[in-house]
């Protein structure tokens, strides 16, 4: 017999402390400008989000951590798609 359920109920207002501080992560990530990138190292798509002073879009791949980062300029590209890795 199992020991825990297969389904999770959760009621507003009832939020464990790590439910609370994921909702905050959550929100403080709402609205914040991303590009998409195809990480060629290991054939996988992601998003990558602008860096807290605006002066470029920073991540790493999911699987293997390569490092991407594209500066952010006047005569940019409106493209949202990048191939990195």
């Amino acid at each position: 017999m199992r020991s825990s359920p297969d389904y999770i109920l959760k009621i507003d207002g009832l939020a464990s402390p790590d439910d609370r501080e994921e909702s905050q992560q959550q929100q403080s990530l709402r609205g914040r400008p991303w590009i998409a990138v195809r990480w060629q190292c290991c054939s996988v798509y992601s998003r990558i989000y602008r860096n807290r002073q605006g002066t470029a879009y920073e991540g790493r791949c999911p699987k293997c951590g390569t490092q991407a980062k594209a500066a952010i300029g006047p005569g940019g590209t409106n493209s949202r798609f990048f191939n990195a890795g």
